[in-house]
């Protein structure tokens, strides 16, 4: 078993699998455990459009439901890592976060999509925030075509 714990966020864009995918492979490299989680609010559900991307932020059980199919095509995958999945309540970047340290997590792997005026040039809001927040190492994964 992994003492290492690797944490990734995702809300069913293509650009939180990439960044999903990219942490089971830093968890493979690294040997550590990789835990998947989909954050959710109070409300039952709302679809916010960033850009290009679509976000769908759901109920728990939602949540919970989307983080578990994206571990099971994660598993498929990379079947040497040990992948777990959950929900967490609060925007995305908060759940991240609280997931990362109630967890221990030395790692926290985000997506770099999220673009929102000229300080998201560089990272996107949720890995802006992770990054401002975390108590562990962020990696922001490259998941935007060139």
């Amino acid at each position: 078993m992994a003492d290492k714990t690797i944490v990734t966020g995702v809300d069913g864009s293509d650009t939180a699998l990439a960044a999903a995918e990219r942490a089971a492979v830093l968890a493979g490299a690294l040997g550590a455990r990789l835990h998947v989680v989909s954050a959710y609010g109070r409300f039952e559900q709302e679809t916010v459009k960033i850009g290009s991307d679509t976000m769908y932020l759901s109920s728990e059980k939602d949540a919970e439901d989307l983080a578990a199919k994206v571990t099971t095509t994660l598993r498929a995958a990379y079947p040497d890592v040990e992948i777990t999945s959950g929900a967490a309540e609060g925007k995305p970047g908060e759940a991240l976060v609280a997931t990362a340290e109630a967890l221990g997590a030395e790692l926290i792997v985000v997506g770099n999509k999220r673009v929102q005026g000229i300080a998201g040039r560089v990272l996107g809001s949720i890995a802006r925030d992770v990054a401002a927040h975390a108590s562990c190492d962020v990696y922001v994964a490259h998941t935007h075509a060139k």
